[in-house]
């Protein structure tokens, strides 16, 4: 298994890179609980996410939800076509100060 998302606090970026799903979950938990301490808008890179499944969704709503109460927002960039789809079916670019940007031209 190779699960990394690794928390930038120079940047306020998450990086989310390799396979991700519900076995991996307990390891992207500590990068994600020093992200809710961004100063500003949260970027999430997800460049280098090759799989994913709901579970990464549901914890990255869980952040954006957390963070827009602090009043701050989520950037998703980089998203393959298949992670977008996967953004859209879970509902993640619907909830408020979410904004994803479209499928990196590299997977159209």
């Amino acid at each position: 298994m190779n699960a990394i998302v690794l928390y930038e606090e120079q940047h306020a970026v998450l990086r989310c890179t390799g396979d991700e799903d519900r076995a991996s979950q307990a390891l992207r938990r500590p990068a994600m609980s020093r992200a809710l301490n961004a100063e500003r808008d949260l970027v999430v890179d997800l460049d280098g996410l090759w799989f994913a499944d709901p579970s990464l969704m549901v914890d990255l709503a869980m952040v954006a939800r957390r963070m827009r109460k602090c009043g701050r927002c989520m950037v998703i960039r980089g998203a393959s076509e298949q992670i977008h789809t996967l953004i859209e079916l879970v509902g993640l670019h619907r909830l408020p100060c979410v904004v994803v940007d479209g499928p990196s031209p590299a997977a159209v």
